[in-house]
């Protein structure tokens, strides 16, 4: 195999690559091959406040942009990224891993917010009351903040940004991103769409970096909002130190999904769910199925059917026919590793074990396959923290009661499916759950874009969830204005509270 030159990957200011020379970078690597495809370099503080400072200068002219030229723009680019989802799906699977279809159906779920935010100018409409005094009128209008900064994780380079870039720039609003530093090159490729799309030079800016440019975003007083989807300590850190420099932050963190299968429910499409939704992604989702809770009655037959399927799986090398692709770094590879041998420790019973491979792709890449535990229980680590790979646990309980607790007991709350053929019991599913997203025979609730996506407890920090209408309040702020126009009947002086 002819090894690979890596390219220098660098920030986009603007409508530019930028022409400096960085004093620190990291690799990027393939995680099929193991392979370094890439040099990044890291933006220092003084190189994120120049960007934000250059955002600021161009950000009212864009919120003073007409809301029709706004809307072209963001048609423009709807356009740009469905005719360029393919290229980016590919960019994506060569630096994540995940295989290309899956890879496709991110990029298509973040291109249905860009459809979402055309729609800008219905979704600003304020509110008007006429006669709420004698000839005084009220009304609303909502404005966008300025410069807002979105940091982005690595398990979705596309679809994350997606939920709050278009949404962002609709409302007149300059973005700073900072990507991952793992698979940054999929939004410098949607960045470089927007400045196809007519969006003026300077609104749009990917910056790159690690802490240093994560805490400069946080700090900079100009950057008036902040959004941010990672795990929970991270999350709680974003969240912290933005609302102690005055800042508007919405930290989505980590998550610890439950699905819970009652007796009556159809095993053959629970079976299919659980497998779908756990080792999608290499089970590299906020939204995976990483607990099982099933009653005793149907466990083991649920338990055999998963395995079934399971033994059908093809992992490897996402660019290739296989099902499922490698874990994002070396480093997450060798801590899904330790949780697996964890788990056998603590005396769950491993029911398939996806360390030993087969895999199919480079002897190098950064592999772990589908693995399956049995008889796991709250105290366990496996059950406890949040993986992130494709690991899932079974816990058996006794009935629907005791599984709702177990549910409602974890400190998160994201998301979280039942099946069953009872309509009332998922009825009182949907009522009784503390969690923020619910799958009624839907294993991965993600909402759609005109809904708002987002968890309870550990799982947000801050009031406001991802794209929908919530985004739309996120990124503007509301001035109420109250306004009479004197005829010649009103005059004189009155010192009273006015009353009517």
């Amino acid at each position: 195999m002819t090894p690979v030159t890596p390219n220098r990957i660098t920030h986009l200011i603007g409508h530019a690559p930028w022409e400096g020379t960085a004093e620190r970078t990291s690799e990027v690597f393939n995680p099929a091959t193991g392979e370094v495809t890439g040099v990044l370099d890291l933006a220092s503080k003084e190189l994120v406040d120049e960007v934000v400072a250059r955002a600021a200068g161009v950000a009212k002219a864009w919120a003073d942009t007409p809301l029709s030229r706004r809307s072209q723009v963001l048609f423009a680019f709807r356009q740009l990224l469905d005719a360029n989802k393919q290229r980016i799906a590919d960019i994506i699977t060569a630096e994540h891993g995940k295989v290309t279809s899956d890879a496709l159906g991110e990029v298509t779920r973040g291109l249905e917010v860009a459809e979402f935010a055309c729609g800008i100018p219905h979704l600003l409409k304020g509110g008007f009351s006429e006669n709420v005094s004698t000839k005084v009128d009220a009304y609303s209008i909502m404005q966008p903040l300025g410069v807002v900064g979105v940091i982005s994780p690595f398990n979705f380079p596309a679809m994350v940004p997606m939920w709050f870039v278009p949404i962002a720039v609709a409302c007149g609003n300059a973005v700073v991103i900072k990507p991952s530093e793992k698979d940054p090159s999929a939004v410098i490729a949607i960045a470089e769409l927007w400045r196809e799309a007519g969006l003026p030079d300077g609104v749009m800016n990917v910056v790159n970096g690690d802490k240093e440019a994560v805490d400069a975003l946080l700090d900079n007083p100009t950057v008036k909002a902040i959004s941010f989807v990672g795990s929970t300590p991270i999350a709680r850190y974003v969240y912290e130190r933005g609302v102690a420099a005055g800042k508007r932050v919405q930290a989505l963190g980590g998550a610890k999904n439950h699905m819970l299968v009652l007796p009556d429910a159809d095993l053959e499409l629970a079976a299919d769910a659980a497998v779908n939704a756990g080792f999608g992604s290499a089970g590299e989702r906020c939204m995976a199925i990483s607990v099982l809770v099933a009653v005793d009655t149907i466990a083991d037959a649920l338990i055999a059917k998963i395995a079934e399927r399971m033994a059908t799986i093809k992992t490897g090398d996402g660019s290739t026919a296989c099902d499922m692709g490698p874990i994002v770094t070396a480093q997450s590879r060798d801590r899904i590793v330790g949780y697996v041998e964890a788990g056998v420790t603590e005396g769950a019973e491993l029911v398939v074990d996806g360390r030993g491979g087969p895999f199919h792709g480079g002897e190098n890449g950064f592999f772990v396959g589908p693995t399956l535990f049995d008889k796991v229980t709250p105290q366990m680590s496996i059950y406890t923290d949040e993986i992130f790979g494709p690991v899932l646990s079974v816990v058996r309980v006794h009935s629907y009661d005791e599984g709702l607790a177990l549910i409602n007991s974890s400190p998160y709350g994201n998301g979280t499916a039942i099946f069953t053929n009872d309509g009332g019991a998922a009825r009182r599913f949907q009522h009784e759950v503390e969690v923020g997203m619910v799958g009624i025979n839907v294993p991965i609730p993600v909402p759609v874009a005109y809904y708002s996506f987002g968890g309870w407890k550990h799982s947000l920090f801050g009031d406001s969830h991802a794209h929908g209408v919530e985004g739309v309040h996120f990124f503007t702020r509301t001035k109420a204005v109250t306004q009479r126009w004197l005829d010649p009947s009103h005059g004189g002086l009155n010192l009273g509270f006015p009353q009517n």
